[in-house]
């Protein structure tokens, strides 16, 4: 039978996951997914992530690829497999693509946002995807000191020293800070990220928003690349993946 490539779209809730990847302290996405693929389909699927998130990090656009050689319609399964998927866990798309597509070796923009919600005191039904801060937060400071993130950088700096990375340097494409409400966003876009970097960003822009850092220390801070002296990571539950852009014209080589 012929084998063909699946590609999804997945949205997700990433508070009851250690995040994308399979590991043994815990459910992953990932196993969720190839458990279900693998009942539904009648065959072992393997699936491959395009970002590996984090434990408590949540997706509203992620990307993953298998193969199967079922004769079910590849824009179907979608539909079949939201039937089975936890509630946590919905695809939002599924298409088939050329069988030399990669979710991972293609030339994309990945889009995270960071909400942070600062107000005097916490709302329960926003606890799971904000960060919360009672402290007043000055989000121009901070959209001021995101200035200085932007363009390409050694990022050594904002990233996890865990990380066996032996190339820091990233492209950030965009970096905002907006105020909606009690809700400080930040939204950053870029061609890859480092192990944390988004965390280690938005940790270090809730410090010139509580005016501990003048928003031109950033760059001292970009430029001396060490962990360090860059402000403290923040929690995973303010952290979203929104999307991930594949900029080829052909890069995702649809059927």
């Amino acid at each position: 039978m012929e084998k063909r490539r699946v590609k999804l779209i997945i949205a997700y809730d990433g508070t009851n996951y250690v995040g994308w990847q399979k590991q043994i302290n815990g459910i992953a996405v990932e196993e969720i997914l190839n458990k279900e693929l693998t009942r539904l389909l009648g065959e072992e699927i393997e699936v491959i992530g395009a970002s590996r998130t984090d434990s408590g990090v949540h997706a509203l656009g992620n990307v993953a690829v298998f193969d199967t050689v079922s004769k079910i319609p590849p824009e179907k399964m979608s539909f079949a497999l939201n039937q089975r998927l936890p509630n946590d866990i919905r695809i939002q798309e599924s298409k088939e693509v050329s069988l030399d597509f990669h979710p991972r070796y293609q030339d994309t923009i990945k889009t995270y946002e960071y909400k942070i919600l600062n107000r005097r005191f916490d709302i329960p039904t926003m606890r799971l995807y904000h960060y919360f801060m009672y402290m007043p937060l000055d989000e121009n400071k901070m959209a001021e000191a995101a200035k200085y993130l932007v363009g390409e950088h050694d990022f050594k700096s904002f990233c996890s020293a865990r990380s066996q990375v032996k190339d820091t340097i990233r492209t950030v494409t965009d970096l905002s800070v907006t105020k909606s409400g009690d809700v400080i966003t930040i939204r950053i876009s870029g061609n890859g990220f480092l192990y944390n970097m988004v965390r280690i960003i938005a940790g270090t822009l809730i410090k010139v928003g509580l005016n501990v850092y003048p928003p031109e220390h950033v760059k001292e801070i970009l430029e001396a690349k060490d962990r360090n002296v860059a402000g403290p990571k923040a929690p995973a539950r303010g952290l979203t993946l929104i999307d991930i852009n594949y900029l080829s014209e052909n890069s995702s080589n649809i059927i």
